[in-house]
């Protein structure tokens, strides 16, 4: 899936570290000049970058380089953090973004990488051309879709560099993307050599969940809409209007920052501003949970980590409802900056506009505005684990008496044909047939939805504790790697804890040694070093077998 990013930032000069942000750094206030009402994201952007100039060589920066801002967090106590990416001779480098660390007074406290060292390589003219990257991407699109005939298959290559695979090389990241025999959309994305030709990498590019209005899954529910004339539209106004519309069964290719075809969102509205019969039979009833999740969404971010919106600047996302041919999946995408939910076969799945399956996929935009994490490996396990660790605390947070929280996932949408009760198990995530329970050093080699396990028992394991045990009228029974009880420390600190380390430590190569890292780094930031909570931390992670 591909990415937008917000230029913000400038390009950094050697030989005394002047930089071309220097219109930036002219209005950099002094620490005093900014300390009385405390720093803002405009003064945390220009104290980075500051830190940036007088930091370059420990941060690997050189003349060659540029950085963006992605994403901006202010703690309570005035601590700012700045996570920027980074491009190499006009080239963006994968495996290049970095967080850096201010003290309340705006000085520098440290940084995190995603990798270390400096890249330092020629960009000219690559062997590897770019219709012969497409080729081969398109290739390894077919065939990881091996027996589906494909049609209407398109690829677009990106010259990177890529610093994520060892020592850094000219590559070409590529984007395909073509339709199933039912007219859905599969799509993948390629890293290839640019001077071998050799593949480097391969990941699915449509990060999934395969898996006052009446709603098919929450009940009746309130909603804010638009009063437009003398008809009502589904659009919230005090989200950042946030809105759904009616994808008409049909499909884009608009995953790769350039639409081939895109399917429409035409927006619902309503007369009397009652929305939906709870049926499937009115089309509104799927829009009502998909609006209804994006709210619980919202507000969860907003209301408990103070996060305004998905990208944190209080702009909305919409949704798309009714999407593709019976389409088996939901999916959140970076290029339009909205959800998309198909209607299910209704054999596997139903409708799959689901409360957590919403919290899941929206998820995935934060990520992607915050530590990015590769949709690969380890990290692409991370990636998938954050959207279930942060989206089943959307369905606690919704404390909705039609679907009450619980620990798995996507309960609601599965059928009788998908031979089980859910889509993934946190407790015991092995219950799934394919996911891990805990970490070994093969665990990256596995789908991420399956690697996911490890973080996702990890989070159970710090909320509830290990051993049998019934929550909310599920049984649970959550085991250990070394054989030794886990006490719990409650879901809201969880949660906490999960956001903290995702916003502020991990970056796109975090992988779990890294995010047991990251986490500890977060509960000591939230509770203390010494803490109960920061303990918990690292027992958990020791009953998942990351040490």
């Amino acid at each position: 899936m591909s990415r937008t990013r917000h230029t913000r930032g400038g390009r950094l000069a050697t030989a005394g570290i002047a930089a071309t942000t220097a219109t930036l750094l002219a209005a950099v206030l002094s620490p005093a000049a900014h300390a009385q009402n405390g720093p803002t994201r405009a003064t945390a952007i220009q104290n980075a970058a500051s830190a940036l100039l007088e930091h370059a060589t420990a941060l690997g920066l050189t003349s060659a380089e540029s950085t963006t801002v992605r994403d901006v967090i202010v703690d309570k106590d005035g601590t700012q953090h700045v996570r920027y990416d980074r491009t190499y001779d006009r080239l963006p480098v994968l495996g290049g973004d970095f967080v850096v660390h201010l003290r309340p007074d705006g000085t520098y406290r440290g940084a995190n990488r995603a990798t270390r060292g400096t890249v330092a390589l020629p960009t000219t003219t690559p062997k590897l051309s770019a219709p012969r990257a497409a080729d081969l991407a398109v290739n390894a699109l077919r065939a990881a879709n091996l027996g589906e005939t494909l049609k209407s298959v398109k690829a677009r290559p990106e010259l990177v560099v890529d610093a994520l695979h060892g020592a850094p090389r000219l590559a070409w990241r590529t984007n395909a993307a073509g339709l199933d025999s039912l007219g859905n959309p599969v799509a993948r994305t390629v890293l290839t050599d640019a001077l071998t030709g050799a593949q480097i990498d391969a990941w699915d590019s449509i990060e999934t969940a395969t898996g006052d209005g009446k709603s098919l899954y929450s009940g009746t529910v309130g909603l804010e809409t638009t009063l437009s004339g003398s008809t009502y539209q589904l659009k919230d106004p005090t989200r950042g209007n946030t809105y759904t519309g009616d994808a008409a069964n049909k499909t884009d290719l608009c995953f790769l920052s350039v639409c081939f075809q895109r399917a429409p969102a035409t927006l619902f509205t309503d007369a009397d501003n009652h929305w939906g019969t709870g049926t499937t039979a009115d089309r509104a009833s799927a829009a009502v949970d998909a609006q209804y999740g994006t709210n619980e969404t919202w507000d969860y971010y907003k209301n408990v980590h103070g996060r305004n919106g998905i990208a944190g600047d209080g702009k909305g996302s919409y949704n798309r409802v009714h999407y593709g041919s019976n389409y088996n999946n939901a999916f959140w995408d970076d290029s339009c900056f909205c959800m998309t939910y198909g209607d299910g076969d209704g054999t596997t799945f139903g409708p799959l506009v689901a409360l957590d399956v919403a919290g899941h996929e929206m998820t995935h935009g934060v990520t992607s505005k915050t530590a990015a994490l590769t949709y690969s490996g380890e990290s692409g396990g991370l990636n998938e684990a954050t959207s279930d660790i942060l989206g089943t605390m959307v369905e606690w947070y919704a404390n909705n008496a039609s679907d009450p929280g619980d620990y798995l996932i996507g309960e609601k949408i599965v059928r009788s044909g998908f031979g089980g009760t859910a889509l993934r198990y946190m407790d015991k995530p092995s219950k799934d047939g394919s996911s891990a329970d805990y970490w070994s050093s093969s665990v990256g080699n596995l789908d991420v939805h399956y690697s996911s396990g490890v973080a996702n028992h990890f989070a159970y394991l710090l909320a509830e504790g290990s051993g049998a045990k019934t929550i909310n009228g599920v049984a649970y029974d959550s085991p250990t790697y070394n054989g030794k009880t886990v006490t719990g420390i409650g879901r809201d600190k969880v949660g906490k804890i999960w956001y903290r380390a995702l916003t502020v430590y991990m970056t796109s190569s975090t992988n779990y040694a890294g995010a047991r890292t990251a986490t500890l780094n977060a509960a000591k930031d939230l509770y203390g070093s010494g803490s109960t909570e920061y303990d918990a931390v690292a027992v958990a992670w020791s009953a998942v077998n990351v040490n």
